[in-house]
């Protein structure tokens, strides 16, 4: 690295890309350098947009371009595995969409491969890194809600019913457990600080194939959290700690907060704003470019053993749910 920008590319330029595009502009020293696209007129329109100043229609030209820095990937969660293999080989560090991969499995073969290769990786959990839920994390340390008893989250909306949509496309990993109940896994475990040792689940299997709704429970022994996610209807969207000193709750959307509250004891509830720079991507941004500046391979907030955790854990909820995906021959 020299003191030039840190010039980022871009994979898959769709609706979340926006989020991580508008928030480079509000990173100190950071650019998008270069867009990639199975269509280059998409790659293009992009990095127009956005002042990239390269649009390429081979991911592989992307990740060989020694301009490029760090590759951010955005495309469906079907192909993230093949995405971040490509990049990481390429010697490139990667920021993945959540979830990393569809399973554990995966996770731990791409974990491997950056430790091989002596490449950053980190998974695009950027809920972990907002200020509300940082201060969250500091309310917890200094023991104010006292020692956490119970979580209770949801995450849900009635979408559009269009069985050819990326999110009922069994195919391409559909269903609410890998785009909204990530989030609630990837909370709670960042809440507790470890995994979880007994797993209850249920949840409605739709004529696509993909779950339509998953009710958890995650038990941690003396704590528990349980969550609920859907595509069938619009709920709260909130996350709830609770402990035996008082409680913490950052209210709807939880994934996406800039609130937060705290109540102890008696006491009223204390509201507390932190609003976004932008889109609120620019945290895990950063965090990425400090880890990548400091010859790091993976992040404290957001590390590989997370992932996997995260992983094995969406796994199991998902066999006892029923899902299985067809082109991982299960």
């Amino acid at each position: 690295m020299t003191d030039r920008a840190f010039n980022w590319g871009l994979i898959a330029p769709g609706r979340i890309a926006r989020n991580f595009a508008e928030a480079l502009a509000v990173v100190p020293n950071a650019e998008l350098y270069a867009v990639a696209s199975s269509n280059l007129a998409r790659a293009q329109a992009f990095a127009d947009e956005f002042s990239g100043q390269y649009a390429y229609d081979d991911y592989q030209r992307l990740a060989e371009d020694p301009n490029v820095d760090a590759i951010y990937i955005a495309n469906p969660h079907r192909f993230h595995f093949d995405s971040i293999k490509m990049c990481l080989e390429a010697g490139k560090p990667v920021l993945c969409e959540k979830p990393l991969t569809v399973n554990a499995a995966q996770t731990q073969a791409l974990v491997d491969i950056a430790e091989q290769n002596k490449v950053f990786l980190m998974e695009a959990l950027w809920t972990r890194f907002q200020p509300v839920w940082q201060q969250v994390r500091r309310w917890l340390d200094e023991q104010l809600i006292g020692d956490i008893k119970l979580m209770s989250s949801s995450f849900g909306f009635n979408i559009p019913r269009d069985d050819n949509d990326r999110l009922l496309n069994i195919d391409l990993a559909g269903g609410c457990l890998l785009d909204m109940g990530v989030y609630n896994v990837s909370m709670s475990q960042f809440i507790m600080q470890s995994n979880p040792t007994k797993i209850l689940a249920d949840g409605i299997v739709g004529e696509t194939g993909v779950d339509e709704r998953s009710s958890v429970i995650l038990n941690y022994g003396n704590a528990a959290s349980q969550f609920t996610c859907n595509f069938l209807a619009t709920t709260e969207n909130d996350f709830t700690i609770y402990g035996t000193k008082g409680s913490i709750r950052v209210p709807n959307m939880f994934w996406v907060g800039t609130k937060a509250s705290l109540r102890v004891g008696g006491q009223a509830e204390q509201m507390l704003d932190f609003p976004f720079k932008a889109s609120g991507f620019e945290y895990q941004i950063e965090e990425v470019m400090q880890c990548v500046a400091a010859g790091k391979l993976q992040s404290e907030v957001m590390g590989w053993q997370d992932s996997i955790a995260t992983m094995q854990t969406l796994d199991e909820i998902r066999a006892q749910v029923g899902v299985r995906y067809p082109f991982l021959g299960e």
